[in-house]
């Protein structure tokens, strides 16, 4: 008696959308293999506390195979996914071929510097554990390196002034942190002078957190403003070298640190389908979240281009979660043989985002507040939404005693290069 050989879906991407795929198919007749160039799931909202020193990587980050270890018919295939042959149902990997029955692409994103070259080049990126860890590095080595610099009051103010660029929720809470963070170090550098400090914050548009009702907008503002952010709104970058930032007015801002979360590109996965894609590098999709021309191809998240009253779709983890949803029903559909398949249409439920400690803001329906109480609603859900009890007991553990005492214990500098002569001294 032969037995039925299981339909092939292969995912990837190890986000948010990729992981509520997985979870959806877990429980149907299919064969699932898990694409991603990592072995664990990250929780990037929560990447701007790593730069910071708040949390640590595995705070954040999860292992896919001890989160999808009772699910027998789920593999992870760890490689970069480097392009798709839609014609022939394949995912190509620098670890080789694999042929799927159904493809859901949802690899994520990355940095989107808009054509500038040296702003890609000079300043940071925060989109992986790796680009933040060296934000939280170059940081801390920027007061040290500052509390040695005794002669010249303008290198000290060079090396102390830390600039985020872009608006959104992920500029304005490394803002925030940043302020934070500060005031820690005011404790550990009785040397330095805390009045040559300065973090800005620059957006190009006439609004921070444009998502956000003007209320809470203006809120945010005073927040920031308290905390000695500097922020520069209708303020276009026009260049960046490594000694500071250009706008397009002419003004010049001397400065070691730039950090950049001014938007997001799509994997250039996406562009090898040869479907359209938008200026964002996303894949224009169907209703059903298809490709055009390829049916067996979903693409969500990041990486799907979805008209919605007009505009596309934020680039958001609700939206990614929920997109999984209906291509996991649609390829179940498909399965069975179905050929009227579910469109989707995205439920916003609101957003919030957190200003620092006690300060937040959250726009759920009529529900619109900010302040301590917000940022207790932001840590809830947030703590619902992270992966293992591990992590909700660390992270809690940790915010509580930041909370209390404004502590923040990761203030470790781990890129620091070690020469033969140390190495040996060290294994002695």
């Amino acid at each position: 008696m032969l037995t039925q050989k299981l339909p092939h879906v292969v995912v990837v991407g190890a986000g948010f959308g990729g992981v509520a795929t997985i979870k959806a198919l877990s429980k149907k007749p299919v064969k699932i293999t898990l694409v991603d160039r990592t072995n664990y799931h990250l929780f990037q909202p929560l990447l701007y506390q790593l730069s910071t020193a708040v949390l640590s990587t595995d705070d954040i980050s999860f292992p896919v195979r001890a989160m999808f270890r009772k699910m027998k018919n789920i593999d992870l295939f760890m490689a970069k996914a480097t392009g798709i042959d839609g014609k022939n149902k394949i995912l190509h990997t620098n670890h080789g071929d694999i042929s799927y029955d159904y493809l859901v692409v949802s690899a994520g994103a990355t940095n989107n510097f808009f054509g500038l070259k040296n702003v890609e080049k000079y300043s940071y990126g925060m989109k992986t554990i790796q680009e933040t860890l060296h934000i939280r590095n170059h940081v801390l080595h920027m007061f040290e390196r500052a509390n040695k610099q005794l002669d010249s009051e303008a290198v000290r103010r060079q090396m102390l002034t830390f600039i985020c660029v872009g608006g959104g929720p992920t500029g304005v809470e490394e803002a925030g942190a940043l302020a934070e963070l500060v005031a820690v170090q005011k404790l550990d550098y009785p040397n330095l002078n805390f009045d040559e400090v300065s973090i800005k914050l620059i957006e190009a548009t006439d609004k921070v957190l444009p998502m956000m009702p003007e209320k809470l907008r203006n809120y945010t503002l005073k927040v920031l403003k308290r905390k000695g952010v500097e922020v520069m709104l209708n303020t276009a970058v026009a260049d960046c070298s490594e000694d500071g930032l250009f706008l397009k007015d002419g003004t010049f801002i001397p400065s070691k640190t730039v950090i950049w979360a001014a938007g997001v590109r799509a994997h250039r996965l996406v562009s090898t389908i040869g479907a359209e894609c938008d200026r964002a590098g996303r894949v224009i999709v169907e209703k059903t979240l298809q490709v055009p021309g390829y049916p067996e191809i979903f693409a969500i998240g990041d990486n799907a281009h979805f008209l919605q009253d007009g505009r596309p779709l934020a680039t958001v983890a609700p939206v990614a979660i929920q997109e999984a949803q209906v291509a996991v029903k649609n390829i179940s559909a498909m399965i069975k043989g179905k050929t009227k398949l579910q469109e989707f249409s995205y439920v916003d439920y609101g957003s919030m985002a957190t200003i620092g400690r006690c300060e937040a803001v959250v726009s759920w329906g009529w529900l619109r507040i900010g302040g301590f109480f917000a940022w207790c609603i932001w840590m809830f859900l947030h703590l619902l939404r992270l992966e293992g009890t591990h992590a909700d007991i660390t992270v809690g553990t940790k915010w509580f005693w930041n909370f209390i005492s404004g502590t923040r214990l990761g203030r470790i500098i781990t890129n620091i290069q070690f020469d033969e002569e140390q190495l040996e001294g060290q294994e002695r």
